[in-house]
Order: structure tokens, then C-alpha cells, then sequence
């Protein structure tokens, strides 16, 4: 498959006043064209951050890319001009943001805010661009498209204000979709709906999209390929069969162990993750999910893991894949981790 995009080695750091946020640590990922990779992880384990800086939104003044490259056709856009990368983004690679109420401009119609992108990337005419946007509130199954056109974001529902975030994100018919948890805000019924929505247009347009999710019933549903994220660092990626059925990094099974099975007979109780995240001001020397997991081992304090190669789509970063390695029944049986 072709390539569309490629992150080498991404670190980037945050500036405070209590001093430096290590917030993405060495991340390299890939999406190939026309292909949904999900990005998985709890709050805080670097995928907004991620994607923002693909996108180059995050504050200049407080940021820092340490290391790494973002190449996108083989151009990194770490090193374009801004001139160079406004002329991308929007066009060639468009982002959903999780809150469509602040994300969507009050005082604009829904309709000039979709055009406002046509206009500035196609260079075409009002007239032009207000027939394209109509046609995009159609597309996203907004009913009455023409009397919605001229409506305020105040006028829609939740539901429709994000079908209006997938329409200005898609008038230009990009390339890459950044999705960044597109359905948070939204009750079970209408994710159901803009999930579904945002499969249909990518099989009409051949868009690929990066996912931002914690909920991995959406990803089941939706991705191909999932990068598992945790403390800036993906831990486990692979294909959506290779996750779910044989996941090789206990994050990853910690996840699973935390999705309700609504097919089982039996009430059973689920099983949270112990522990907190890692101070992202002074991470772990070793493996950042090693002070949580119940299959530690002493090298898991000092090393961080390699990336060890389940199969050549499934890779996880963790001492249990080396070979010299006691499996994890073997270290539940002893009672305790040798961690402790």
C-alpha cells in the first residue's frame, strides 16, 4: 500500500513553570493511504499532542520538538514554512476537533464557515463555494441543506454540529482526516451515526483518517490498524484483528479487561487499571507502565523495552516478548512481581 504519511521518532516537550513536560517520547507511526489507523490510549498519553503537532497547532512559545520528522509524501513538515504548511492544512490534511461548540466560529454561519475553506484553497467563486458547501451539509445527512446553509452553530444539535465539523473538514476533499475523539460529546445513538458517516465518505472520497480514541469498542468498529498509546510512548501497534485477539503488552490487556462483555451469561465485575500514569515531568528510567503492571520484572525498572516484532504488522514494546523471559504466568505463580 502507498504511503501518505510518516512519523520518525517524535519527542516534544512542554516549557512550565514547574519546568519540562516530556510529553511525546520518541513516537514513529505510518498511515498508509486510504487506511483508518486508530490511536488508542487514557487521557494524557500524548495523542492529541501527537496530532496537534502534525498539524502544527500547538503554542510556539511553550513547545518544543525535540526530535523526530513528520514526512508527509516525503515532505517533513517539520521544516516547512508557514506559508508552506497553510497551503496542507485544510486542503490536503484536515483535522475533526473533539468539541464541535468550540471549535465552530458563533458569530459565522454554518454555511460560510464551510465555504471560507473552499474559497481559500480552490480559489473559486462565492457562488461556486456556496453550492460545493450545500452540497457537503447534503452529503453529511443534514436534512433541508439549503435553509440550514444560513444557520448559526447555536441552531444545531450536538450531533448536527459535528456532522458540520466533518463537513468543513471534508469540503476540500483531503487526503488525511485527523479525527481527534470525534464522538465525545455525543450520546451512544448519534457516535453510532457519525461513526458510521465517517466510513461511508472515506470509502466515497478514499480519505484516510487517524482516529483519536480511548474507546475501543469504536475502534472494533472502525480501524484497521491500532497504535496503543501510553505516557507519550506507543507500547503495541497492529492490525484491529492482531490487538484484539492476541495482544502482546499489558497495557493493552489492561484495556481489554476494561470493556464491558455484553454477550456474557454471567455478571461479572470489571477489571480497572491500579495506579496513576507516570510524572511526565521525570519519566521512568525503564518501561513507563512498569510501577502498574502486575508482570514486571527488575529490568522493567532500569531498560525500557525494544521493539520487539510479533509479526511484520504487530509490533509491542515489552521485556515479556524477549525470549529469555519468564512468561507471565511464571511471574503470577511467584506470588508477587520481581519488580517488588
Amino acid at each position: 500500500m502507498e504511503q501518505l504519511l510518516e512519523v520518525k521518532n517524535l519527542e516534544v516537550n512542554f516549557t512550565t513553570y514547574g519546568g519540562e513536560v516530556k510529553a511525546v517520547r520518541d513516537v514513529s507511526f505510518h498511515i498508509n493511504k486510504s487506511e483508518i489507523l486508530a490511536i488508542v490510549g487514557e487521557s494524557g498519553s500524548g495523542k492529541s499532542v501527537t496530532v496537534q503537532t502534525i498539524m502544527g497547532l500547538l503554542p510556539k512559545n511553550v513547545t518544543k520538538i525535540k526530535n523526530g520528522a513528520i514526512y508527509y509524501k516525503g515532505q517533513n513538515l517539520l521544516k516547512l514554512k508557514k506559508s508552506q504548511l497553510r497551503k496542507l492544512k485544510g486542503s490536503k490534511i484536515s483535522m475533526i476537533f473533539q468539541d464541535p461548540m468550540t471549535s465552530l466560529n458563533p458569530t459565522m454561519k454554518i454555511g460560510s464557515q464551510i465555504a471560507e475553506g473552499l474559497r481559500i484553497h480552490h480559489n473559486i467563486s462565492k457562488q461556486d463555494a456556496k453550492a460545493q458547501a450545500t452540497n457537503m451539509i447534503k452529503l453529511v445527512g443534514i436534512p433541508n441543506p439549503e435553509q440550514r446553509y444560513d444557520q448559526y452553530p447555536h441552531e444545531f444539535s450536538g450531533g448536527m454540529r459535528q456532522r458540520a465539523m466533518i463537513a468543513i473538514a471534508l469540503a476540500c476533499k483531503p487526503e488525511l482526516l485527523i479525527a481527534d475523539e470525534p464522538t465525545t460529546a455525543l450520546d451512544v445513538t448519534i457516535q453510532a451515526q457519525v461513526l458510521k458517516l465517517m466510513v461511508d465518505l472515506k470509502e466515497k472520497t478514499d480519505t484516510a483518517i487517524i482516529l483519536i480514541t480511548h474507546d475501543l469498542g469504536v475502534v472494533a468498529e472502525t480501524a484497521e490498524r491500532v497504535a496503543v498509546m501510553y505516557a507519550g510512548v506507543i507500547v503495541e501497534t497492529g492490525t484491529v484483528d492482531e490487538i484484539f485477539r492476541n495482544p502482546k503488552h499489558p497495557y493493552t490487556w489492561g484495556l481489554m479487561e476494561s470493556i464491558p462483555d455484553f454477550n456474557s451469561k454471567k455478571k461479572e465485575r470489571l477489571i480497572p487499571i491500579e495506579g496513576s500514569p507516570p510524572d511526565l515531568f521525570a519519566p521512568p528510567k525503564g518501561c513507563p507502565f512498569a510501577p502498574r503492571c502486575k508482570y514486571a520484572m527488575e529490568i522493567c525498572a532500569s531498560e525500557m523495552p525494544g521493539d520487539y516484532e510479533i509479526s511484520t504488522s504487530h509490533h509491542a514494546k515489552c521485556w515479556l516478548n524477549d525470549e529469555q523471559s519468564p512468561s507471565a504466568d511464571e511471574i503470577l505463580s511467584l506470588g508477587r512481581t520481581l519488580y517488588e
